[in-house]
């Protein structure tokens, strides 16, 4: 499982909602789920965690749920849908990078869940970390899929009984597609890291693959320790399930190939047959009769990544058959230096201590000594990353300013599509709220007398003051024809993309403004150094 921010979603039939907060709150076996017993048989508390409950009243979340689906009369059969468990995972960097806590997490839980599942009942828990102690803060948002209170018609809604009391929430893969736009979205404005969760991965591991892994890995460690303990070697330490091996032998395949039917040849020799459908690949192992797709192993494995990868290994052949000579002298092999580690800087470096300055504020021997041996690692450190770099003084200042201008000209591209995807936001709250009222304005159009009209609409006055509101507002931006609410989904996910790009662009320029600048005033620190005694001893007489 990936350690960025990212969004699952599991359905529940369990009708005992106890179950939920029971798993949130106590500690529970990561293979089997079960809940984990003390030495006299009793639940054994989470040690850390904040948890919190939405539209429940002064009642049980269990309760609440419960006496809600009796008034509806839901919820009442074995096959129903009980409950729906959301999980926002955050990056492990998170909280030492940019200051993200648990109960900041909590705050930011709390308010997705009341934004997007008004009129549900809800529990919202965070835990401080994720499987083999990742570091990961997580929030779970459970909710009862019986909606309680009439709500407004939301982006991801398409139905009317979306929007009613008395009726169950649907998470349909337009649903996800908004809830992970709006998780990304949350990220860029908390300044958190980030990934593009609306386009695929390279790798597509499940659920079921992930356990698969952690529990093969479990019982291959334990094998392991016996054969250690009786003096044996062991065989193997890694274990992979059968799709991470078809993987390896695909990628292989892909290394070595330079046209499809060679790359069919190589896995046909592993005992891999290809096959393509309507222009999908599928790829069947020997131990199994339906083929793996594409879409299951992830996007580097479907036709058009094969293609474009097969198709450079063949560009990369033909070029070696005609090498073409390089000199290299030292200033281009400097900048060449430089240049590559502008991509991927260090990012290591930290600011030295001014000593001085400490001790006058009130600090300890302790510290000094400390503060030393830091600005000694510093001192080294900035050299060397001098070196690496090739800089001189002069030509660091240049760096400088440079990646300044670059830092400025990320900021600058990311402001216009913030401002589209606010606009397209607005826009489409509208266009929803406007098609609401559809119903309303075509029925004022079958009153037939002026007095049934008024009549009509002083009944209906809230629907015509948001159908009203919404006209001023297209009227405002000059719409004339009204967007679909499909097609404004598409651009605000596109919009989303074109930003998370952008976003990871500025990050890697902030970062390395935050380097060189840390090297700056390392260096000056170090040129300048700090006063001899005798000369405090002077200062201080």
């Amino acid at each position: 499982m990936t350690l960025l921010a990212t969004f699952k979603h599991i359905s529940s039939k369990n009708a005992d909602y106890g179950a939920a907060e029971q798993y949130l709150t106590f500690e529970h076996d990561e293979f089997t789920m079960k809940p984990t017993l003390d030495e006299t048989g009793r639940l054994i508390l989470r040690e850390d965690y904040r948890i919190a409950t939405l539209n429940c009243g002064e009642e049980d979340f269990a309760v609440a749920c419960m006496r809600a689906n009796l008034r509806y009369g839901k919820n009442q059969k074995r096959e129903d849908v009980k409950s729906h468990h959301y999980i926002i995972s955050f990056d492990p960097r998170d909280a030492a990078d940019n200051g993200l806590t648990v109960d900041r997490a909590q705050a930011l839980g709390e308010k997705f869940c009341a934004e997007h599942f008004p009129g549900h009942q809800a529990i919202v828990c965070t835990h401080p970390d994720g499987h083999n102690h990742s570091g990961n803060i997580h929030v779970h948002i459970v909710i009862n899929s019986l909606r309680i209170e009439e709500v407004p018609l939301l982006p991801y809604m398409d139905r009317p009984a979306d929007t009613r009391a008395g009726c169950k929430h649907r998470c349909t893969d337009a649903a996800m597609e908004y809830f992970k736009a709006e998780v990304m979205e949350m990220c860029h404005r908390e300044n958190l890291y980030q990934i593009d969760l609306l386009h695929g991965s390279k790798n597509r591991i499940t659920e079921r693959e992930y356990w698969a892994q952690k529990k093969g890995q479990a019982k291959l460690d334990k094998e392991n320790a016996t054969l250690a303990a009786e003096g044996q070697p062991a065989k193997q330490t890694k274990f992979e399930t059968d799709k991470a091996k078809l993987r390896q032998t695909i990628r292989n395949a892909m290394s070595e190939a330079t046209t499809f039917d060679e790359f069919s040849a190589l896995l046909l020799r592993q005992g891999v047959i290809v096959k393509e459908s309507r222009g999908r690949l599928s790829y069947l192992t020997p131990d199994r009769t339906k083929p793996i797709t594409a879409r299951k192993l992830g996007d580097d494995f479907d036709r058009a990544a094969v293609l474009t990868l097969l198709e450079q290994n063949a560009h990369r052949a033909a070029e070696k058959t005609v090498p073409i000579p390089e000199y290299h002298t030292a200033e281009t092999n400097r900048t060449e230096r430089g240049k590559t580690q502008k991509i991927a800087p260090t990012g290591n470096i930290q600011r030295m201590v001014d000593r001085a300055a400490k001790r006058a504020e009130g600090k300890g021997i302790g510290y000094d000594r400390w503060a030393a041996v830091h600005n000694l690692k510093q001192m080294a450190a900035t050299v060397a990353a001098m070196e690496q770099y090739g800089f001189t003084p002069d030509e660091l200042d240049a760096a400088l300013v440079s990646a300044n201008a670059d830092l400025h000209s990320s900021t600058a591209k990311l402001k216009p599509i913030e401002t589209a995807i606010r606009e397209k936001k607005d826009l489409q709250k509208q266009v929803l709220a406007y098609a609401k009222t559809r119903d309303v304005r075509d029925g004022l159009k079958k009153q037939k007398t002026d007095k049934a009209r008024k009549a009509y609409r002083e009944k209906h006055e809230s629907d015509f003051i948001i159908a009203d509101a919404a006209v001023r507002y297209f009227r405002q931006k000059d719409i004339i024809k009204l967007p679909t609410y499909k097609s404004l989904q598409a651009e605000i996910e596109q919009l989303t993309a074109e930003k998370n790009a952008l976003y990871n662009e500025y990050r890697a320029n902030k970062e390395r403004v935050r380097e060189l600048q840390t090297m700056k005033s390392n260096l000056s620190q170090m040129h300048h150094g700090e006063p001899s005694r005798q000369k405090k001893h002077e200062q201080e007489r």
